[in-house]
């Protein structure tokens, strides 16, 4: 079994039914949450592969790990339910991530990363957002992490582009910059 075509299938067959229905927005939030949820809990996944649950309590399971106690939009709830029954949840995930990167594509939508020392406020936050989607030519999403370890200034990650303003890799080309420079005396 390969788990991408089998993943993409499903992920591409959910696009077309959240496009027909014209509720691609909310499937796209519901199902974000849940990927983010696999991802960041492994003991859920490793409760939807267990046997001894039915399909009833991993639906159950599911539904609440994707919008908690309100209520899943019916798309969502058929989805999983066709997940379920055909016993594929040990692959929702990346049925959930190929879902996420066709919806992005679809909108026009880029993933950004900014890591900072210190936490930055909404308003920062918000522009550097729409400074990258400018610059981008996209609508941009973006997660902000805090890492104490770069001392200051941030580090903007988009795709496979990094933007390196930290004071620790400044700090360590300084650092190089030197011992390249002995190395030629000596």
């Amino acid at each position: 079994m390969d788990i991408g075509i089998l993943s993409n299938r499903y992920a591409k067959a959910l696009m077309e039914y959240a496009k027909d229905t014209g509720k691609e927005d909310v499937l796209y939030g519901e199902v974000s949450v849940l990927a983010h949820n696999l991802a960041a809990f492994p003991d859920l996944k490793e409760a939807l592969g267990n046997p001894v649950l039915t399909i009833r309590d991993k639906y159950a399971l599911l539904c609440t790990a994707a919008v908690g106690s309100d209520n899943v939009s019916r798309e969502f709830s058929r989805f999983i339910t066709l997940v379920l029954k055909n016993h594929r949840e040990e692959i929702l995930q990346f049925m959930c991530m190929s879902f996420m990167a066709m919806y992005r594509e679809y909108e026009h939508i880029g993933m950004a990363k900014l890591i900072t020392a210190v936490p930055v406020d909404r308003n920062t936050e918000e522009r550097i957002r729409r400074a990258a989607g400018v610059v981008l030519h996209l609508k941009m999403e973006l997660e902000t992490v805090v890492d104490p370890a770069i001392e200051g200034g941030f580090i903007f990650d988009y795709n496979w582009m990094r933007l390196d303003a930290s004071v620790a890799s400044q700090l360590k080309r300084v650092k190089q910059q030197f011992i390249d420079k002995n190395r030629r005396i000596v």
